[in-house]
């Protein structure tokens, strides 16, 4: 796959070339702040829908990202469950949640994405199993798989999907179709993948490679 960019302006990233055409870039960019602003009523619906599908007992592991932090906003206040993370945000919104134990993996703080990184992080996930993860995506297309535009979460992200059993990627709709530089798992690799109803006509090749989509 090539991998030259083509650029509107000097600061603007607008394509990302690859063998057979240009993909749109991942969104997932913009500061953190910009993205929590974004899209509140699609990112409420996805939230919605993905915390119907956790179950009392389980261990959570909620990626950080700004659609994985309302997810955390929607877990059931009856359910009684492990989250772990790499987020301080969503550790912080969990606080007050009386059923719900709460355990921050280690790492160096990337202040732009409010994520946890690192050897340190990495080494915290290989020494547990998580039933379930919700992943942040910056981009994810149904033949490049998975891929975001930082190389250090690139690691961390791969390391929490080899250490859950399910895998729940939570995906506006703005982010199908789309490419970063750093692919961490191929579609195959997803149990699940929670979008916008809006986007039901473009799911064909996710649902093709087995994903189950939940549309909120």
């Amino acid at each position: 796959m090539a991998e030259d960019l083509m650029r509107g302006t000097a600061d603007e990233l607008l394509l990302r070339r690859v063998h057979g055409g240009a993909l749109p870039t991942a969104v997932g960019a913009l500061p953190y702040a910009l993205r929590l602003e974004l899209a509140p009523v699609a990112k409420a619906a996805i939230a919605r829908a993905t915390s119907r599908l956790f179950h009392n007992g389980q261990v959570i592991l909620l990626d950080a990202g700004t659609t994985t932090l309302e997810v955390a906003h929607w877990l059931p206040r009856e359910l009684e469950a492990t989250v772990i993370t790499n987020s301080p945000p969503i550790a912080l919104a969990l606080a007050e949640h009386d059923r719900i134990e709460i355990v921050v993996l280690g790492g160096s703080l990337r202040k732009d994405a409010k994520a946890l990184v690192g050897a340190a992080t990495v080494d915290a996930l290989r020494s547990l199993r998580a039933d379930v993860l919700v992943l942040g995506v910056c981009a994810v297309h149904p033949q490049i798989g998975v891929t975001v535009l930082d190389l250090e979460e690139s690691y961390v992200k791969r390391a929490m999907i080899a250490n859950a059993a399910e895998v729940v990627a939570v995906s506006s709709a703005d982010k199908l179709g789309s490419a970063g530089p750093y692919v961490i798992a191929p579609i195959e690799e997803l149990t699940h993948l929670v979008t916008e109803a809006d986007a039901a006509d473009r799911l064909g090749d996710y649902r093709a490679a087995g994903v189950e989509l939940v549309l909120a």
